[in-house]
């Protein structure tokens, strides 16, 4: 079943425009989901809201927003205060200006979307968008309201369709030149990055979507497995880290290079995940 629209509105570049909706480029059904458990009794622990103050329970349907203007201090929002100060991007997606894709750090790139044809209206003033988008290789840029927030977005052609990123405010990226401080400003030993250059042409190769398959998840899916048969659970072997000091870095990439591949440690034993969505370019 296809996943719910999270948005619909319009795609409008000029004067042209077309109904678009917006799904989720990912979902967690595969992932283990746990629940907390009073061990005592086995039962589940539920949580309650409730006056902070008063300690009264409370109904979250019954509860609002407020911003807190000043120490213990509230000023109250309700739907409708929401709703006028909605703007036009809250329902339509005015494509402001077209850039080349590698002119985005991708550090800005936040959550995907799928953008797909809302109905038949429409649908070949799409497919003139996204073939126009492919063919210069430029993101679109716009932005849209999502969770009564205004983010900028970036639309790319992805396959048949378009893909859509919101992308993150400067402001709300970390100081890279403080982090990066410590970090020696001298180049280092030409000779030195030049093995290491060996070692990554070397162990090149093409991406696959299993690369990013969660390990950890895999075991701990087979340990739950073996709980529940009430079998032992045999976690498989363990590859060592190797974590010493590199005293001479020389001959370390000397020996790496001199060295085969090094295979992943294999995960326990799991049943079959379902075939996952190759993540949007």
């Amino acid at each position: 079943m296809p996943a719910r629209p999270i948005w619909r509105g319009y795609l409008r570049l000029a004067l042209v425009s077309c109904p678009v909706a917006l799904v989720p480029a990912r979902h967690e059904r595969n992932n283990l989901h746990f629940n907390l458990i009073n061990p005592d009794t086995g039962n589940r622990i539920r949580m309650v809201t409730q006056d902070a103050e008063t300690g009264e329970e409370l109904e979250h349907s019954a509860l609002v927003r407020g911003y807190e203007f000043r120490k213990d201090h509230y000023v109250l929002l309700t739907d409708e205060d929401f709703d006028s100060a909605r703007i036009e991007s809250s329902s339509t997606l005015s494509i402001e200006k077209f850039v080349d894709q590698q002119s985005i750090d991708p550090l800005y790139f936040d959550a995907a979307y799928l953008m797909v044809p809302d109905g038949e209206a429409g649908q070949d003033v799409y497919v003139v968008l996204r073939e126009a988008i492919m063919r210069t290789r430029k993101l679109a840029l716009s932005r849209l309201v999502l969770g009564r927030r205004e983010r900028a977005v970036a639309i790319a052609a992805h396959g048949r369709g378009l893909v859509l990123h919101t992308l993150e405010e400067a402001d709300d990226l970390a100081d890279l030149d403080a982090a990066f401080d410590t970090v020696p400003k001298a180049r280092p030993d030409a000779a030195m990055v030049k093995l290491a250059e060996q070692l990554i042409a070397r162990q090149a190769g093409q991406y696959d979507p299993a690369d990013s398959k969660d390990r950890y998840e895999a075991r701990l899916r087979a340990l739950i497995d073996a709980k529940i048969a009430g079998s032992g659970f045999e976690p498989g072997e363990e590859v060592p880290e190797e974590t010493g000091n590199v005293v001479d870095l020389m001959e370390a990439l000397k020996q790496s290079l001199k060295e085969g591949k090094r295979t992943p440690p294999k995960a326990g034993k799991a049943p079959p995940a379902p075939a996952r969505r190759a993540a949007p370019k």
